[in-house]
């Protein structure tokens, strides 16, 4: 397991090398931390939750395209490499594949312990100071406006919707940085967002008194 693991570090670096700040190897560094970190509290299969940290955003649609494809077929093929069974091949593409945020009406019935871990993990790396920092980052990619106080958050968009928002980077907390801590699978995961959650409320009520210059 250590030697897979390890080769799968190697791969992932390689792969993210030059990625936006806020989906590089550090994001994926952060998300398999808190995957073990979760981990640890849970009944669940180990190796299937550190490949899916791992490999989860090893191609992230948003930059290839919109592509939902490419990360499962790169993640077969390294996988495949490294003599993994068929059996947790399959686990770990259906996590890369259920994990996004904009899928998460797409399946039905109780979801893998695996995959519970891994999403909140990526869902904590999403909030709190970090997730100021990479919504931050990648609206300034985006070359998004920051705020605009005539363009209000788009609230219940649809899948097709959320890909093709180009809305403002605090709309986006509203859109969906906030409703993360509710949607929670695991404890452990709650528990962690709790904080994190508080910290982003501060942060936009500090952010709206300073843009409207309230001295």
């Amino acid at each position: 397991m250590e030697n897979v693991l390890t080769q799968t570090v190697s791969f992932v670096k390689q792969k993210l090398e030059g990625a936006e700040a806020g989906h590089d190897w550090f994001h994926i560094e952060r998300v398999w931390k808190l995957s073990k970190n979760i981990a640890a509290t849970e009944d669940c299969d180990l190796l299937v939750v550190e490949l899916s940290a791992l490999l989860h955003d090893i191609a992230d649609p948003k930059f290839h395209g919109g592509d939902e494809t490419l990360a499962l077929k790169i993640s077969r093929k390294f996988l495949e490499s490294q003599g993994i069974s068929e059996e947790i091949i399959g686990q770990v593409l259906f996590i890369i594949q259920n994990i996004s945020f904009k899928n998460r009406g797409e399946i039905t019935g109780n979801l893998p312990v695996e995959l519970k871990i891994v999403q909140d993990a990526d869902r904590l790396d999403a909030i709190g100071a970090i997730g100021i920092a990479r919504t931050f980052n990648f609206g300034g990619f985006k070359n998004n406006l920051m705020f605009h106080p005539d363009i209000p958050p788009k609230l219940n968009m649809t899948k097709a919707e959320y890909k093709k928002n180009e809305g403002t980077t605090i709309n986006h907390f509203y859109e969906k940085l906030l409703l993360l801590k509710d949607l929670m699978n695991t404890s452990k995961g709650k528990e962690l967002a709790e904080k994190r959650h508080r910290f982003m409320l501060e942060f936009l009520a500090e952010f709206q008194a300073e843009w409207n210059v309230e001295v």
